[in-house]
C-alpha cells in the first residue's frame, strides 16, 4: 500500500470536504482526487460516495478511516516521544473547556508549578476541538466537567478528578445567615447554569420541592462569567466555592450555609497511548 494515498484520504475525511483539504495542503482538487482514487483502486472499494456536493464516507471508507487514525496517531505518537526524548525539558499538552473555573485549573496542576524542567503548553476551546486534539496527539489530557460519550471506537479515558460541592454564593448585603433556604431563594434573582447541565436540573428540581419559582438574573455556561456576575451582585450565584475561592478569602463574596445537594464533576480526559506522557503520572 502507498501510504501517500491513505494520508490523503485521511486528510479530506477529517476536514470533511475535499475543497477544504485541497487548499490547506496547496495542492489542486484534481491531484488530491487522483491520490484517493488510487487508493480506492488499491483497496477494491469505495471509500467515499457523492451526495449533491457532499463527499460521505462509505462502509469500507469508515473501516479505513479508523485504522488511518491508528496508523498516522501512532506515528505522531513517534515524534512526540522522540522529541521529549530527546529535550531536557519535559512538555505537557492540557487543553480546557473555555467555561471551566480557572482555579480548578491551577489545582489540578499544581504539582507541576514552577517546575523548571518542566514546559506546560495550556489550550481552551470547546469540547469538540479538544477531544479531537487527544486523538490526534495535540494534546496529552482534558480537563472537563462533561464526560465525552464512550462507544466501542473510542478509546477516551475519564480520569474522576474532584467532586465539588455547589453552593450559593454572593455578597454578604445578599446573604442573611439567618434566612430560610426558602426565603434565599425566593427573594434573590438567581445567577444559574444553562439548561443543559446537571447542575441546573438539580436547582430546578429544589426549587419544585421547595414550591417556589425563582426569579433568573443570568443562565449562563460559563464559570468564570457566572464569578464575576456574582461580584458585581446582580444575583446569587450556584457554584463550586472553589470558582470563587479568592473572593472568599477576602470577604468580598459568602458563601450560604445552606446544603443545597448539589455537586460538580471535575474529570481529565486521555486517550490511550502506547507511550503516555510521564508527567501525567503526577496529576492523577
Amino acid at each position: 500500500m502507498n501510504y501517500n494515498h491513505l494520508r490523503y484520504f485521511w486528510e479530506v475525511a477529517r476536514d470533511g470536504n475535499l475543497t477544504r483539504t485541497a487548499a490547506r495542503l496547496n495542492l489542486s482538487q484534481s491531484a488530491v482526487s487522483v491520490q484517493i482514487r488510487k487508493l480506492e483502486d488499491r483497496l477494491g472499494q469505495p471509500v467515499f460516495e457523492r451526495r449533491g456536493r457532499q463527499l460521505h464516507l462509505t462502509e469500507a471508507g469508515r473501516i479505513a478511516l479508523d485504522y488511518a487514525d491508528t496508523i498516522f496517531g501512532a506515528g505522531q505518537e513517534l515524534l512526540a516521544t522522540l522529541q521529549r526524548t530527546a529535550s531536557p525539558r519535559q512538555v505537557l499538552r492540557v487543553g480546557a473547556l473555555a467555561t471551566l473555573s480557572r482555579n480548578f485549573q491551577i489545582e489540578f496542576l499544581r504539582p507541576l508549578l514552577g517546575k523548571p524542567e518542566v514546559e506546560l503548553i495550556l489550550r481552551s476551546g470547546t469540547s469538540m476541538e479538544l477531544l479531537l486534539g487527544l486523538e490526534t496527539l495535540r494534546l496529552d489530557v482534558v480537563l472537563t466537567n462533561r464526560s465525552p460519550a464512550s462507544d466501542a471506537l473510542t478509546s477516551f479515558m475519564v480520569h474522576p478528578v474532584s467532586e465539588q460541592p455547589v453552593s450559593i454564593i454572593g455578597t454578604a448585603a445578599r446573604i442573611n445567615m439567618g434566612q430560610s433556604l426558602k426565603d434565599l431563594l425566593a427573594k434573590n434573582p438567581m445567577i444559574v447554569p444553562t439548561t443543559d447541565s446537571p447542575i441546573r436540573a438539580g436547582f430546578d428540581m429544589l426549587c419544585t420541592r421547595l414550591d417556589i419559582r425563582p426569579v433568573l438574573a443570568a443562565e449562563v455556561d460559563d464559570m468564570a462569567m457566572m464569578r464575576l456576575l456574582a461580584r458585581e451582585d446582580i444575583g446569587l450565584a450556584l457554584l463550586p466555592p472553589i470558582v470563587v475561592k479568592n473572593e472568599l478569602e477576602t470577604g468580598l463574596l459568602k458563601e450560604a450555609q445552606h446544603d443545597v445537594g448539589l455537586s460538580e464533576s471535575f474529570q481529565a480526559v486521555t486517550i490511550k497511548r502506547k507511550f503516555p506522557n510521564p508527567l501525567l503520572a503526577s496529576l492523577f
